[in-house]
């Protein structure tokens, strides 16, 4: 893991080298880099691979107490992190709130730096807090820290980690690398504080997407959507209204899989996001 010094704290990523341009990929909430190992490691002898862990709760450092933890501040941290490292022809994937993160970036830029988009199942519209799972972890952020750490203390086990309001509606297989993620906040108390302040601005912005989705149609660059065939958290329509809605964009849907698509079909996201890229440069060479 590397290491780099920003603006809310020290933020830890892993970069893998490769001869294209580079691809950032974002987790989502109480999940960390290894959500896009497999996909990550599958394309990095093309392309350079980063994967920034972003303060979601499954982080390893605490941030400041001044950081902005709010849905855009965190947005604004995976700007100030290009900028940092100089990243440029930058494609954007997002995963779960990963996919947040980049859809705010969409609509409301900078865009000097991104070349294009891959939004992979993920909180889109009106689903913010997504389904069962979010609502429930919405509501935990209500409590203190100290009892919120309490509270997921319970997702030491399998049986509540394989729950619907838990992660049992967001992986089919992936519960060895979910049990990891809790780790920082079972045994970190700067940890169950950052998450808690993460969870409570995002409820304190309801509207956050639906407002980004009214400008996405101002983003010109390739986007790809790929989405769960029968995801229970977020709504395939929500694919194909994302697909329909920005101006240079392909669907595609997996079968076999929840809305982790990075852990259930790593092989096949990875078949569609190297295709996408391929595309995308061929486009450029002609143009």
């Amino acid at each position: 893991m590397h290491e780099i010094k920003l603006s809310a704290g020290v933020i830890e990523y892993e970069d893998r080298a490769g001869p294209g341009s580079p691809i950032v990929f974002l987790h989502g909430l109480l999940m960390d880099e290894t959500l896009w190992t497999a996909v990550a490691d599958d394309l990095a002898p093309d392309h350079r691979s980063l994967i920034p862990v972003l303060p979601l709760g499954a982080h390893r450092q605490g941030m400041s107490p001044q950081a902005d933890l709010s849905p855009r501040g965190i947005a604004a941290l995976v700007t100030e992190f290009l900028d940092a490292l100089d990243l440029r022809d930058v494609t954007l994937v997002g995963n779960d709130t990963g996919g947040v993160f980049v859809q705010l970036l969409m609509a409301e830029g900078p865009l000097e730096r991104i070349a294009g988009a891959v939004l992979v199942s993920c909180d889109a519209f009106d689903n913010f807090p997504p389904g069962l799972t979010g609502r429930t972890l919405f509501r935990t952020g209500k409590l203190p820290p100290t009892l919120f750490g309490l509270f997921m203390q319970q997702m030491r086990l399998k049986p509540v980690r394989r729950l619907p309001l838990a992660f049992g509606w967001l992986t089919k297989r992936g519960d060895a690398v979910v049990k990891r993620w809790m780790r920082p906040i079972w045994r970190q108390p700067e940890i169950r504080r950052d998450t808690v302040r993460v969870l409570r601005t995002a409820a304190a912005d309801p509207n956050l997407l639906t407002d980004a989705a009214e400008k996405l149609a101002r983003f010109d660059r390739s986007t790809l959507v790929v989405w769960a065939q029968n995801d229970r958290v977020m709504p395939p329509e929500h694919g194909r209204r994302l697909a329909g809605l920005l101006p240079d964009a392909r669907l595609v849907e997996i079968e076999d899989c929840y809305t982790l698509i990075p852990l259930d079909q790593p092989a096949r996201l990875t078949k569609e996001i190297r295709h996408f890229l391929d595309a995308t440069s061929s486009d450029k060479r002609s143009a």
